[in-house]
């Protein structure tokens, strides 16, 4: 403490005695001149215990893995309902969102205060989001179900008889006599054997399992719709006091980290709310419109289970990357049964459609929302599969996007502190950094830097 602080302090302190105001009567300062010989030292052995501690409770966790994912996934169960709240108004905010910035301003006109215009306009913005989540679920319904279950019905009706003729026009058909024409009509005959054995076996028995659990089945999905519905009442309080639930995040953020951590969470965390929200969001509007062209056009084309193969498709298109050749493969095989003159055309179709998705109608929606190339995205929907399913092959190009940025952003930060360039351009096959730590350019590099100043008028 200064010498001159020493005075100002006594005085202040007289001035409250002599109000007859008690010393501790306002908040005491946290804090002394530096922590004594003996709290150092108990210190030091706190972290030492701390660390043991640690170690052990690492080593104990990893002996029962198996009862706390037991008891991670009975807590997901308990609180799905929130999981799904979470979710809807993730996918709703941006609706309320929209409504907000536009009838904010206009019902200032008529309403003097701010607040009060701000929940109006609130309430009416998740009522409309919800009126069209409702509209389009009951839409999609309407229209999928009973072309699904028709196109279903006629599919377990027809496809043995479609089988057989196959299998039928395979046993007539003429090969010469040469080795080759041998070994093809042996591979038809045994393959034809095998697929109609595993129909009759495998297939029958696992469509019997499949109708014997069809009661269970439909339990968990009726608790699966009434987690929904709670979700939804669970998302309109999200939603009305998103800001509030933000401001507290942020709040405890600060009080638990440094200034300096906590705003590197803080950018994180809108940076991959910015990565999720634009791939998801972007993905559900992209294959929705995938799907209802390819509904119209199979339409015309009056192909088989127009609406089965529509929904497979636009469902699939979801996953990037391998989607399309995912829902694309079982369409074709069903059409191919059905005409395979069709069914070219059906595959004929479907890469022309996959190319305008890929090439013009996605990076129009998506943009460059998760800045990663094809390797680590094919990289990112293979993990993600192999480790979650379907949901971790939609989740990982996202999540591993935001992998990618804070990777980049600490190299980039590390190459910044050497003075080095950050941007791959310059680390060719003949640039060096020599011993002392500098860069050198290879010629090629130099002359395109050159180029890139003519360019620039420097």
């Amino acid at each position: 403490m200064n010498m001159e602080e020493e005075p100002k302090k006594e005085e202040q302190e007289k001035s409250k005695s002599s109000s007859g105001q008690a010393y501790y009567s306002s908040r005491p300062k946290i804090g002394g001149r530096g922590p004594s010989k003996l709290r150092q030292q108990f210190s030091r052995g706190m972290s030492y215990f701390l660390v043991i501690a640690a170690s052990l409770i690492f080593y104990f966790v990893l002996l029962r893995l198996t009862n706390l994912s037991d008891g991670f996934l009975t807590v997901f169960g308990v609180l799905k309902p929130v999981v799904y709240g979470c979710v809807i108004a993730y996918l709703l905010n941006p609706i309320v969102r929209k409504i907000d910035k536009y009838l904010v301003p206009a019902l200032e006109r008529y309403i003097k205060k701010r607040e009060k215009a701000e929940k109006i306009s609130r309430g009416v913005g998740i009522f409309v989001s919800l009126v069209l989540m409702v509209v389009l679920i009951v839409t999609l319904c309407n229209l999928l179900l009973p072309e699904l279950y028709s196109s279903i019905r006629n599919l377990i009706f027809t496809l043995p008889r479609q089988l057989t003729e196959l299998v039928n026009e395979l046993s007539d058909v003429k090969f010469n006599d040469s080795t080759t024409s041998k070994l093809v009509k042996t591979g038809i005959q045994e393959g034809t054997d095998m697929f109609l054995n595993w129909l009759k076996t495998d297939f029958l028995d696992k469509v019997n399992a499949f109708m014997s659990n069809l009661t269970v089945g439909m339990i968990n999905f009726l608790s699966e719709l009434f987690d929904a519905l709670i979700g939804v009442i669970i998302s309109i309080y999200l939603l009305f006091s998103k800001e509030l639930f933000a401001r507290q995040t942020k709040k405890c953020i600060y009080a638990v980290f440094s200034p300096r951590h906590a705003n590197m969470i803080l950018h994180l965390t809108t940076k991959g709310n910015e990565i999720f929200g634009g791939f998801i969001i972007g993905k559900l509007i992209d294959s929705a419109i995938i799907g209802v062209l390819c509904f119209i056009v199979l339409s015309i084309l009056k192909m088989p289970y127009v609406v089965l193969v529509s929904v497979i498709v636009g469902v699939t298109n979801v996953i990037p990357f391998f989607g399309p050749y995912i829902g694309a493969i079982p369409s074709a095989i069903l059409i191919l049964l059905v005409d395979p003159v069709k069914g070219i055309y059906f595959i004929i179709f479907i890469l022309l459609l996959q190319q305008f998705d890929g090439n013009i109608l996605g990076p129009k929606i998506l943009g460059n929302s998760t800045g990663l190339s094809a390797f680590w995205v094919i990289v990112a929907i293979l993990l993600g599969g192999g480790l979650f399913g379907f949901v971790g092959m939609i989740m990982g190009v996202p999540t591993f996007a935001v992998i990618y940025y804070i990777a980049e952003m600490i190299i980039n930060y590390r190459l910044e502190r050497k003075k080095l360039p950050e941007e791959s351009k310059y680390y060719d096959a003949m640039s060096y950094v020599d011993d002392e730590g500098n860069y050198c350019h290879s010629e090629e590099q130099r002359m395109a830097i050159n180029e890139e100043k003519k360019e620039k008028g420097e």
